[in-house]
C-alpha cells in the first residue's frame, strides 16, 4: 500500500534493480544460466532503470577493457559491440603526465595503467547494445521505472523486491490529478546494480550491516566533456591521463583526454571527494584543467557538445561491503568494484555481476534465501586478484601526492601488490576543514570558448525533472545548513555540486543565508550526498525518466 492506494504486483524470480553494465550483465547471465536448463524459459527476469532510456544515465571516461565481455558475449566483435576505437599501440600514442601550472613531465606508465587491447568509446551505447542482447535472451526491460523502495518480508526480513516510484505527486508529497502509485516488484531475489551510492543499496547495506569489518568508501567526482575537434588535431584511439595541476598537493585526482572515433575527443577531471578545502570546485578545476598546454591544443577551435558528473567509489578492495543477505545481492559500482590505479571499472561492475548473477542461479536452484557463496566466488576470480593488488595505491595519495606517487611506484615495480599490510581509508564528509583555515579561491570567469558556466554545461547534458513533484533532494534538518555549512565551511555545497543545484541567498525578512535547492538542474551525480559535511542531504529517486540524458557519454 501507498498511503492508502493499493500498488499493483508484479512477481518474477529475479528483479535487476539498474541498467548500467552491471545490470545487464547480470540479468544477461541469469538468462545464459537459464538456458542451460531442461526449461529455459522457467527464470523470469527483469531490470528496473530510473533513466528514460538505456543509457540515459551511464557515463564513464570511457575506456573499455574487454574481458568481462570476452566471457559474457564472446562474440560480441561479430555482433558489433559499440566499443569505439582500439587503443592506438604506437609509440606515444598513449602517455601519463604530472602537469606544474607551466610544463608536462612524462611520467613512466606502470603496468597496470596500459591500455593496449581496450577501446575508447561511449559506455551508454555500450549499455543500449548489452540492453538489445538482454532481451534477445527473454528479459524485461523496463527504463523509466526507477526503485524507490526496498520491499521485506515481514516474518523473515529477507528483501522479497522493490517498488518504483510513485508518478503524479503534487510537490507537497499529495497525490496530484494524475496520479498513479508505483509498482510492487517482487521476486526470490533482488540484485541491486544501482550504480555508486544507489539509494536502495545504501538502505540494505545499513540494515544488514554489510560493512561491517569493512574500510569506509573513498569517492571522487569526474566530470565529463565530450568535444568535436578538427581533424588534423584528431589522432583517434590516442589517450592522456595527467596528475598534478590544478590540485593542489593533498587533493587527490587526475585528468583524461580519450580521442574517440570520427573526431571526438572525451576529457574529464576525476576529484578524490575526500578534499579538505571548503572553497574547492571540481568544476571549476576541470575548466582551468582544460587551459593547460598539454589540453588546450587538442580542443581550441572545437566545439562542446556533451557534459556530465558522475561519483566514483574509489575504496578498492578494503571497502568492499558483504556482498550477499538474505533476499538479494549487491554487484557493480554499488558495491564499489572500481580498480581506480587502472582508471577503470566498466570490466569490473560486469565482473561482479556475472558472478552475483552465479550465485544466485544456484541459490534460486536450492531454495536458499541468501547467495551466500558470491563471495567466494568473487575471492577465486581474478576480479579479486586485481583489486588486491592495487589496494594501497589511492590510499597512499592522503599523504601528499609526492608521497602517493613514491609509493605508487614501489607498489607497482618491486612489490607488485605483495605487501602484508593494507592501508585504511577516512570518510569523506569528515574531512573539511573550516572555511577560516582556508583562503577563497579566485576562480577565472567563463570564456565561452573553451571553459564555460555551470548552467551552459547542464544545458549540454539534456537533464529534465518534471516540475511540480517533490524536491528528491531532501534535507534531514532544514536548520542545518543555515547553522553550520553557511558560517563553518562557507556553504559548500555551492561549490561541490557540478550542476548549480544550490545556492545561498539572504532572507528577505531577517538577511539571515539560507540554503535554496533547484532540483531540476541535478545530474543524479550524488556528490552531494557524499560530501555534505552533516551527511543531511538525502538523495531519493526522481518520478520516472527525470534527469540526464547523456548522448554518446
Amino acid at each position: 500500500m501507498s498511503d492508502g492506494y493499493e500498488r499493483e504486483q508484479l512477481e518474477y524470480d529475479v528483479v535487476v534493480v539498474g541498467g548500467g553494465p552491471a545490470g545487464l550483465a547480470a540479468a544477461i547471465r541469469l538468462k545464459q544460466l537459464a538456458a542451460q536448463s531442461a526449461d529455459p524459459d522457467q527464470l523470469n527476469v527483469c531490470v528496473l532503470e530510473k533513466g528514460a532510456e538505456i543509457g540515459a544515465h551511464s557515463l564513464s571516461g570511457a575506456a573499455i577493457d574487454p574481458r568481462a565481455l570476452d566471457e559474457l558475449v564472446p562474440d560480441w566483435r561479430a555482433k558489433q559491440a559499440p566499443l569505439g576505437v582500439p587503443v592506438d599501440s604506437a609509440p606515444g600514442a598513449e602517455s601519463l603526465c604530472y602537469l606544474t601550472s607551466g610544463h608536462a613531465f612524462e611520467l613512466p606508465a606502470p603496468e597496470h595503467m596500459h591500455n593496449t587491447g581496450c577501446y575508447l568509446g561511449s559506455l551508454g551505447n555500450m549499455c543500449r547494445w548489452l540492453a538489445e542482447r538482454a532481451e534477445e535472451l527473454g528479459v524485461e526491460i523496463y527504463p523509466g521505472f526507477p526503485a524507490a523502495e526496498v520491499l521485506y518480508d515481514s516474518s523473515t526480513g529477507a528483501v522479497r523486491g522493490v517498488a518504483t516510484v510513485d508518478m503524479g505527486r503534487n510537490a507537497d508529497g499529495s497525490p496530484g490529478p494524475a496520479f498513479e502509485p508505483g509498482v510492487e516488484v517482487v521476486a526470490r531475489q533482488t540484485i541491486f546494480a544501482e550504480g555508486v551510492h544507489g539509494t536502495l543499496s545504501e538502505q540494505v547495506i545499513e540494515r544488514f550491516e554489510l560493512r561491517r569489518g569493512a574500510q569506509p568508501q573513498t569517492y571522487g567526482l569526474g566530470i565529463k566533456e565530450l568535444w568535436q575537434v578538427a581533424d588534423d588535431k584528431h589522432r583517434p584511439g590516442s589517450l592522456l591521463h595527467t596528475l598534478g595541476w590544478p590540485l593542489d598537493e593533498f587533493t587527490y585526482g587526475g585528468g583524461f583526454v580519450y580521442q574517440q572515433e570520427k573526431g571526438k575527443v572525451a576529457v574529464g577531471l576525476v576529484v578524490g571527494l575526500d578534499y579538505d578545502d571548503p572553497y574547492l570546485s571540481p568544476f571549476e578545476e576541470i575548466q582551468r584543467w582544460k587551459t593547460h598546454a598539454a589540453v588546450r591544443p587538442i580542443l581550441e577551435g572545437g566545439k562542446r557538445i556533451a557534459y556530465g558528473a558522475k561519483a566514483l567509489p574509489e575504496g578498492g578492495w578494503q571497502s568492499l561491503p558483504r556482498l550477499s543477505f538474505a533476499g538479494g545481492v549487491l554487484c557493480g559500482d554499488s558495491a564499489g568494484f572500481i580498480n581506480v590505479p587502472k582508471v577503470k571499472g566498466i570490466h569490473l561492475a560486469m565482473k561482479s555481476a556475472m558472478l552475483a548473477a552465479e550465485a544466485v542461479h544456484a541459490a534460486l536452484g536450492s531454495s536458499a534465501s541468501e547467495a551466500a557463496d558470491l563471495q567466494q566466488r568473487v575471492e577465486s576470480s581474478w576480479l579479486a586478484s586485481e583489486l588486491k593488488a592495487v589496494r594501497n595505491v589511492r590510499p597512499a595519495f592522503r599523504w601528499g601526492a609526492s608521497a602517493g606517487l613514491l609509493y605508487s611506484a614501489l607498489e607497482s615495480y618491486l612489490l607488485r601488490g605483495r605487501t602484508p599490510w593494507t592501508l585504511r581509508h577516512h570518510p569523506d564528509h569528515a574531512q573539511l576543514k573550516p572555511a577560516h583555515l582556508r583562503n577563497p579561491r579566485d576562480y577565472p570567469a567563463a570564456d565561452g570558448k573553451l571553459t564555460f558556466t555551470r548552467l551552459d554545461s547542464v544545458f549540454l547534458s539534456n537533464t529534465y525533472h518534471d516540475e511540480g513533484q517533490p524536491c528528491h533532494l531532501v534535507l534531514a534538518d532544514s536548520d542545518l545548513p543555515a547553522q553550520v555549512n553557511w558560517p563553518r565551511y562557507a556553504g559548500p555545497e555551492m561549490r561541490y555540486c557540478p550542476a548549480g543545484v544550490y545556492d545561498y541567498q539572504p532572507d528577505k525578512h531577517t538577511g539571515e543565508m539560507s540554503l535554496h535547492i533547484e532540483s531540476i538542474n541535478c545530474l543524479h551525480c550524488k556528490a552531494c550526498a557524499i560530501k555534505d559535511p552533516c551527511q543531511n542531504i538525502e538523495w531519493r529517486v526522481p518520478q520516472g525518466g527525470n534527469g540526464p540524458n547523456y548522448p554518446n557519454m
